[in-house]
């Protein structure tokens, strides 16, 4: 599993998981999943209202044009809506664990949710393939073939950049975390001392939080490779 070390506005380098490939698979199947299921029951409900109304009646045509265009909207918008209302996570991504950030570690603005959808060429292919029920895979069709390529773009980021950054999170300074691991407190800049402690150099006091976690760091290396502290 990769690790990348971030800074912080606190001058504290966190250190963030990167998921698996198979685990960003997963969470984008299981999303498709939904959206799949989603169409389904959209589709039921305008052949159940075609079905009680004339089809061959005009109004009854726009009428279901209509609730198509409206059902439609959701699935396009699938990913920045819940990205946004559930602080960096689709169904998908919550139920593998993983969650968009931005470059610093933080939530990313709504700009930043709104540019890495722009570029998701995962879900045009799935938005396709769903409405044209996969006869398009039998003709020539030019938006299918950029989404194809520009999938395969992704995935060759994915695979072979440091932060396994797709398009999308490249132009919007993202990246994708696991947010499932425990961390411990002895894995930051804070330790444990004893209430009546007193330091022994009080100028480290005017040390900054990066200049005791490089200081920490260290030192911890020493121990680990069994030198003395002095």
């Amino acid at each position: 599993m990769s690790i990348i070390r971030i800074p912080t506005n606190f001058n504290i380098d966190i250190d963030f998981e990167i998921p698996e490939f198979y685990r960003r698979l997963l969470a984008l199947l299981t999303d498709i999943l939904v959206l799949f299921f989603y169409f389904k029951i959209a589709n039921a409900i305008m052949d159940s209202y075609a079905r009680s109304h004339d089809y061959f009646d005009n109004d009854t045509r726009y009428n279901v044009g209509y609730l198509g265009i409206v059902f439609f909207i959701p699935i396009i918008i699938y990913h920045p809506i819940c990205e946004i209302t559930m602080n960096g996570q689709s169904f998908g991504k919550k139920l593998l664990g993983l969650k968009v950030v931005n470059i610093n570690g933080g939530r990313p603005s709504i700009s930043q949710f709104l540019i890495r959808w722009l570029i998701r060429t995962s879900d045009i292919m799935m938005v396709v393939i769903i409405i044209s029920n996969l006869s398009i895979f039998f003709r020539f069709n030019l938006t299918l073939l950029m989404s194809v390529l520009l999938f395969i773009t992704d995935i060759v980021l994915v695979v072979t950049t440091r932060k396994a950054q797709r398009l999308g999170d490249i132009l919007a300074n993202t990246i994708l975390i696991r947010v499932n691991t425990q961390r411990s407190i002895d894995q930051t800049v804070f330790m444990h001392v004893a209430d009546n402690y007193v330091p022994s150099y009080p100028e480290i006091m005017q040390l900054s939080d990066r200049d005791i976690n490089a200081i920490k760091s260290i030192l911890e290396t020493a121990r680990k490779r069994g030198l003395p502290d002095g």
